[in-house]
């Protein structure tokens, strides 16, 4: 109670702890995405060889989201408290392990700043709330989400579908909606795109859109109610079609290479999050209905 009172009568508090927690959930977030995807195409192997009679080499170290410790992958070195330190370790480290001088991807640190800031925003725009700490456990989600479908084309259900479950839950508090909202958000957001992803095929032979995507805009009918679903659905659409048009006309990119859409629906579903109902009303007044 104490801490809460604190971070309600000194805001710059709150916002330098949520700052500091997105930077460390941002660390986190880059084992998920590096790890996760191993994990389960390993568990797939191994569902496989089951279902085939093959009996299963187990793996002779364990790997999950906690081991291996994280390590250089080039030298393995053992990364001390010191060099993990978010954004900061790859500063002083000028983007290198300390041992082999092997370059560390830029990419690390850039998921850790951008899940800080990001964290910064939402604590900013709800204020000490339940709705804020609901909000970033959603943002850290996309941003999970994001990243790993832009590197493997696959929205884990792993992910997708805890987070529409908890959505449905949190709407029996009408955090962000209410539960009749959360549950037709949760089979409109599925069935809309189960049915483009339908017609698509049918009319070019071709799959458009993973069944991850589905179950992504589900997650986020079931957070924010299915009255959003139009809006993340405008909103990810022509993100989606002016970055893909500038992939084919500035790098050449085959039109016949896929281009993750979870990315595109979670950045829109994040926005509808935080600005949705301010849209919704500029569109309105924009069109003459109010």
């Amino acid at each position: 109670m104490f801490f809460i009172d604190f971070l309600n009568q000194y805001n710059w508090a709150f916002l330098l702890f949520s700052t500091l927690l997105g930077l460390t959930v941002g660390s986190f977030i880059n084992v998920v995405i590096l790890r996760l995807p191993k994990m389960m195409e390993n568990q797939w192997r191994s569902d496989c060889n089951a279902l085939n009679g093959v009996d299963d080499v187990p793996e002779s170290k364990p790997f999950n989201l906690s081991q291996p410790a994280s390590h250089c992958p080039q030298c393995s070195h053992k990364i001390r408290a010191w060099e993990n330190i978010p954004v900061v370790s790859w500063l002083l480290l000028m983007g290198r392990c300390s041992q082999c001088k092997h370059p560390i991807s830029p990419r690390y640190p850039l998921v850790e700043a951008v899940t800080g800031i990001l964290s910064l925003v939402v604590a900013h725009h709800f204020g000490v709330t339940w709705t804020a700490l609901a909000a970033l456990i959603l943002t850290w989600a996309l941003i999970t989400l994001s990243m790993i479908d832009f590197d493997v084309q696959l929205l884990p259900d792993n992910i997708t579908l805890p987070f529409l479950w908890l959505g449905l839950l949190l709407s029996l508090t009408a955090i962000f909606t209410e539960p009749r909202s959360a549950i037709l958000g949760a089979a409109a957001g599925y069935l809309s795109l189960w049915s483009v992803y339908q017609l698509f095929k049918r009319l070019t032979g071709k799959e458009g859109m993973g069944y991850g995507d589905f179950k992504l805009l589900a997650m986020l009918g079931a957070w924010l109610g299915w009255q959003y679903l139009p809006q993340i659905i405008m909103l990810s659409a022509l993100v989606g079609a002016v970055v893909g048009i500038l992939l084919i006309v500035l790098r050449g990119r085959d039109r016949n290479i896929p281009i993750p859409f979870g990315p595109y629906l979670a950045a829109a579903g994040w926005i509808s999050l935080m600005w949705g109902e301010q849209i919704n009303q500029a569109y309105l007044r924009w069109s003459g209905l109010i």
